[in-house]
């Protein structure tokens, strides 16, 4: 039964996306979500790409510059199977999202109808928070605030919603908008003892992760690791560093590797983990030849709680619980801990090196520019030569692992901080995995920088693969891909970059002007080890 004069579920949830600042949506649609695009509001924005897991990155960006929930509209079994990767990434991002998306008409469903999605619900999981595809059209609305709720609570992650195309013109109940969910302080004997052992130890250290800038707890960090001298160090394979990387006790990064945490953190006889995993490895080096560090570890997620036998843990909210310990730590006359060093540029090659490039664009970067990255060969290189002042500067695709994420979330945080410069360094075989995204790029006139840097190999693995073999890897030479002609096909300006004086200019040209630019980039192949 349709509506007759009252409101219909469509009507509820676009009332209810309203007040809950959800009318920004990123879709790639099909005929199951007809029924909820139809007579669309002047006053939402349809975010279209090409492509399903595009169009999910594209929203995780967007949601990561806003720090509030995206909704994104997916079709059915299989464009929700496209966007399955991306959601993963999101998952590991702490992205909160909403994936709505379309189901077959319930009167067909038990027909197993063309386009219906089986069991749903179950096809997302692991890796949502939260999954329902409600049981009456009438109950939409509330699934919706339930989803939204759980997406913006630590720790916060992606939630699904599979709703029929005959729901959203059944009558609808009207609901409320819910109150944000207050964080979790944390118990106060522990930050007690915890405080204590910040006052009695000798050589401090913190490690932290993307919790503390999504809790918008950065400025208290730099206060506590100021009044205890500690030295911060950023936790392996996260997406953003929330401590400024120019303090002058921003330690340096962790690498994903056992051996390797400990050999960094050995000289300290107190680690104190904030809003990170503890820890994220990569590749197995064996077993650590230092001790593993000892101390504490803050966090909202129970799953890292649970898993960090070595460290105690305190379950809370970043902010809560940083208020907490400044409130029960004095500053320390003990010596600040001293900043990283980083290293000297190797010497000039043609087509230069990567650490050439990336310093160029550190001596050009406005100062309120946001930088995305996903560049798995470069990523030290961008470590050593493209330090951030503010951590709302930097995002970098690394979390998940799961390529084709940086070219997305560029376009997604270009619409999302459309006054600030929007900066990509994305690798060659990074790019070709979500490369429509600059269709919505141009199609949205959205203001950015492309910087792909082309070493003509998916040089991370054979890097990686090379370690412990005879060096013969088949299935990582690339080259031959004409990355100006596939921009310029896409809608955006494009152009091809030789040398070092050529980036100057045309960076500094591309920075200044309005729309997508990419400048494609050779460099010189990595011989680097990764860690």
């Amino acid at each position: 039964m349709e509506a007759s004069g009252g409101p219909t579920v469509r009507d509820v949830t676009r009332g209810l996306m309203r007040d809950l600042g959800l009318t920004t949506v990123f879709g790639n649609p099909g005929t199951t979500e007809v029924p909820f695009l139809d007579q669309w509001p002047d006053d939402f924005r349809y975010v279209l790409g090409l492509q399903e897991s595009v169009v999910t990155s594209m929203a995780d960006g967007y949601a990561q510059q806003t720090g509030n929930a995206v909704l994104v509209n997916l079709h059915s079994a299989g464009g929700v199977g496209h966007a399955l990767g991306a959601v993963f990434g999101a998952y590991r991002n702490r992205t909160p999202m909403i994936v709505l998306a379309g189901q077959q008409d319930r009167r067909l469903l038990p027909h197993d109808p063309f386009l219906g999605a089986t069991e749903a619900a179950q096809f997302p999981k692991p890796y949502v928070k939260w999954s329902l595809e409600p049981a009456r059209a009438a109950d939409v609305p509330l699934a919706l605030i339930r989803a939204y709720q759980l997406a913006m609570q630590g720790p916060r992650g992606p939630v699904f919603l599979s709703v029929p195309a005959d729901d959203w013109d059944q009558p609808g109940e009207p609901v409320t908008a819910p109150h944000p969910v207050a964080a979790p302080a944390a118990d106060p004997a522990v930050i007690t003892e915890l405080a204590t052992a910040l006052r009695d130890c000798e050589r401090p250290a913190f490690v932290v992760g993307p919790a503390v800038i999504e809790a918008g707890a950065v400025a208290d960090l730099v206060e506590l690791a100021e009044r205890t001298g500690a030295a911060v160090w950023i936790s392996p394979m996260v997406s953003r560093s929330s401590f400024p990387e120019t303090h002058p006790q921003f330690a340096g990064f962790l690498q994903p590797a056992e051996p390797a945490v400990a050999a960094a953190l050995r000289d300290h006889d107190l680690v104190a983990v904030f809003g990170a995993p503890a820890f994220t490895y990569h590749v197995y080096r064996g077993e650590p030849e230092h001790r593993r560090p000892q101390g504490y570890v803050i966090s909202d997620d129970p799953e890292i709680l649970a898993r960090t036998q070595h460290l105690r843990g305190v379950h809370a909210g970043l902010a809560p619980a940083l208020r907490q310990l400044l409130g029960e730590v004095a500053p320390s006359d003990r010596p600040a801990a001293t900043a990283w060093e980083r290293p000297e540029l190797p010497e000039l090659t043609n087509p230069p090196q990567a650490d050439h490039v990336i310093s160029l664009v550190h001596e050009l970067l406005p100062a309120d520019a946001v930088v995305v990255t996903e560049a798995p060969t470069h990523k030290q290189t961008i470590q050593r030569h493209l330090p951030f002042h503010s951590p709302d500067q930097d995002f970098h695709a690394g979390a998940s692992g799961s390529l084709g994420y940086g070219i997305s979330a560029l376009v997604g945080s270009a619409l999302a901080a459309p006054s600030r410069p929007v900066l990509g360094i994305i690798g060659d075989g990074a790019s070709m995995y979500g490369i429509q995204a600059l269709w919505t790029a141009a199609k949205e006139h959205a203001s950015l920088t492309m910087l792909v840097l082309d070493n003509e190999e998916y040089a991370a693995v054979r890097v990686l693969g090379e370690v412990g073999s005879d060096g013969k890897m088949p299935g990582v030479a690339l080259g031959g891909i004409d990355f100006v002609a596939v921009a310029r096909g896409l809608g955006c300006s494009a152009r091809r970059v030789e040398d070092l004086a050529e980036l100057d200019r045309e960076l500094r040209a591309a920075l200044a002007e309005p729309g997508p630019t990419v400048l494609h980039v050779p460099v010189a192949p990595s011989g680097r080890k990764l860690y």
